[in-house]
């Protein structure tokens, strides 16, 4: 059984570092990641979110329901804020700003990024090139979409590194990371970063010391969204 990394525990929840290529759920008798963490830490756990399986990072698990009724409430109302880090190969359409529109269905399970914007996905970006056919995105979602932030670089021209699903170069992972997470649980402001399971191409010098630059992303200055 797969060892899953604790970053954090509280009373009401523990916060894990999912490795790439997990499945959430168990599948074809595959045990997913939530099923892991119970074993593990042989207790109950309620799933709150959720992160696709070439995805790395954190996750958060509520251990109790009362814990997994107010996670529901804090992310239904926009108030976890999510950051996440990427590798592309493709010079993307541009290199910093905001991708929003309506996530309509496509072929085989797939989405993509419509012109129209009735109840948009909205992904916030900073990029930084920092090899040949490497550049690193750190990521701001303000929604929660099936495959949002996979979309949202695809409709740059620069799908996610190991993405095959939506046109990314081969390689040994998918590069799409959840980096921090920041929220108020009570009376605290929490903030968690998950500096491992940043392996292959995150490991490269010019891309970690960038990384190492980032570990407060909650601190980034992101432009506030019209009408936040």
């Amino acid at each position: 059984m797969q060892k899953l990394r604790l970053v954090a525990e509280h009373n009401d929840f523990i916060v894990v570092n999912k490795p790439s290529g997990i499945n959430f759920h168990t599948e074809s008798g595959e045990l997913g990641l939530v099923e892991l963490a119970r074993q593990q830490f042989a207790i109950e756990l309620w799933p709150v979110h959720r992160l696709d399986k070439l995805t790395s990072g954190l996750l958060l698990l509520a251990k109790n329901k009362s814990a997994a009724a107010r996670f529901q409430e804090l992310f239904s109302q926009g108030l976890v804020n999510k950051y996440y880090l990427a590798l592309v190969s493709n010079k993307p359409k541009k290199k910093q700003g905001l991708i929003k529109g309506d996530m309509l269905k496509a072929r085989n399970g797939s989405w993509k990024l419509g012109h129209s914007s009735d109840n948009p996905a909205i992904t916030q970006f900073f990029s930084f090139a920092l090899l040949p056919k490497r550049r690193l995105f750190l990521l701001k979602p303000h929604t929660g979409r099936t495959h949002q932030l996979r979309v949202a670089l695809k409709s740059l021209g620069a799908p996610i590194l190991g993405d095959a699903r939506y046109g990314g170069e081969p390689a040994e992972r998918g590069y799409l990371h959840a980096f921090g997470l920041q929220f108020n649980w009570g009376e605290q402001s929490l903030h968690f970063t998950a500096l491992d399971n940043l392996d292959g191409d995150f490991e490269r010098f010019e891309i970690a010391e960038k990384i190492a630059s980032l570990t407060k992303p909650w601190e980034v200055a992101f432009p506030q969204l019209k009408g936040a």
